[in-house]
């Protein structure tokens, strides 16, 4: 969905994607909520009636762009995205719906970003566990931490675990059993299950924390949790990240 031509094998460029709102909804448990929740907490530390600048990393689909831009008409959110077929999807979804924020998308990386532009916030949702090496994910999380103002937040989520250990584990199982239920085919979850570590690359969550704090990241605080699906929130605290 999003610095996707790097760190995975899946075409976010087929014409299947135009499924993804559909589809995703009823893989992870509590979608709508984990969304919700990002607002509020953006909403809480920027207030909502205040103008702020949001940078939205993957915004290819469109959630977060519908979400905040239709509560927030003070808000000013950039969304990136590599993949064309994403972000025409989510050009559709603001075309459907009233929103309220002025809302720019680019097709880029964040490296590739105005450095001289700072944001008040930006959220990274189910994006990071496509990165695939350790290095990648932290000079990502380093490239959002530099276009961040001071006190900044940033709102993550990611699929969470050992990448060794996930495969045939009982929150797996439970999983898949949801995704079934759901309306999701066995022959779908069964290609998500041996796509972990070959098309998506999750981490432990001590590894994740220490990656953000590492980035120069404080304060990090989980704020949900779905099965392998792990949200959190940190802030900028002003380290310079060494290059």
């Amino acid at each position: 969905m999003q610095e996707k031509h790097l760190h995975h094998a899946r075409d976010w460029e087929h014409p299947d994607v135009q499924h993804y709102e559909t589809t995703i909804a009823a893989k992870i448990p509590g979608y709508p909520l984990l969304y919700d929740i990002m607002e509020q907490l953006l909403s809480a530390h920027l207030g909502g009636e205040t103008p702020a600048d949001l940078l939205i990393v993957g915004a290819g689909g469109g959630q977060e762009l519908i979400t905040l831009g239709a509560q927030h008409e003070h808000w000013r959110l950039t969304g990136i995205d590599l993949s064309t077929a994403m972000l025409e999807l989510a050009r559709q979804r603001m075309q459907r719906t009233e929103l309220a924020a002025e809302i720019t998308l680019q097709q880029s990386t964040v490296d590739e970003l105005d450095k001289n532009k700072l944001f008040d916030a930006a959220t990274c949702m189910l994006v990071l566990h496509f990165v695939k090496e350790t290095g990648q994910k932290q000079r990502m999380l380093e490239e959002i931490h530099s276009r961040l103002q001071e006190g900044a937040i940033l709102v993550v989520a990611t699929l969470s675990g050992d990448v060794r250990s996930i495969p045939g584990s009982l929150p797996l199982k439970a999983w898949k059993n949801h995704m079934l239920a759901g309306g999701i085919s066995g022959q779908e979850c069964e290609w998500f299950e041996h796509s972990i570590g070959e098309t998506s690359f999750p981490l432990p969550e001590h590894e994740l924390l220490t990656l953000l704090a590492s980035s120069g990241f404080s304060g990090v605080t989980r704020f949900f949790s779905s099965y392998l699906i792990d949200g959190w929130f940190a802030v900028k605290h002003g380290k310079e990240v060494a290059k």
